[in-house]
């Protein structure tokens, strides 16, 4: 009975420990956030821009983005915040998505723009040859867990 309670205690523990650094580590880990001041400067003769809101059917406690995304011809820029979480991508989708069950079936017609690693404010380079003006939605999505973050419509 005690060595039952000690593998259940330290396994829990372990755990819970576990769930922890994931969450953690993306934190201690992230690259400082643009300031207010370089994020609008960024964002000033975007083409489209969007809102990201934490009511989407995907978004819940723990995935959840907030703010306004601005499209330019070779930039985009999240001014406000974003759930922390690990391996976070943002994407180019062709419609609108608000779940994970949604993005899937559209996740090979939809453009990799590059990796989210802070959760402040985002400044992200359209690689060449993607154009904007061919997708509705930008969407977060974190390719480790396959989980749905935040998206927001921009045209």
């Amino acid at each position: 009975m005690r060595r039952a309670f000690f593998i259940l205690t330290h396994g829990l523990a372990l755990a819970v420990g576990f769930a922890l650094g994931i969450y953690a580590l993306p934190i201690l880990t992230a690259p400082k956030s643009p300031d207010a001041a370089e994020l609008q400067e960024m964002a000033q003769g975007a083409a489209f821009s969007g809102t990201f809101t934490r009511d989407l059917r995907g978004s819940d406690f723990l995935h959840w983005g907030e703010g306004t995304v601005s499209l330019t011809a070779t930039q985009i820029v999240h001014q406000g915040r974003l759930a922390p979480g690990p391996d976070y991508k943002l994407y180019l989708v062709p419609e609108f998505v608000e779940h994970e069950d949604e993005f899937l079936p559209l996740k090979a017609a939809s453009a990799l723009i590059g990796d989210v690693k802070s959760f402040d404010g985002v400044i992200l380079t359209i690689p060449e040859g993607i154009d904007p003006a061919a997708y509705t939605t930008v969407l977060i999505w974190c390719e480790a867990f396959g989980e749905f973050i935040t998206a927001a419509q921009y045209r």
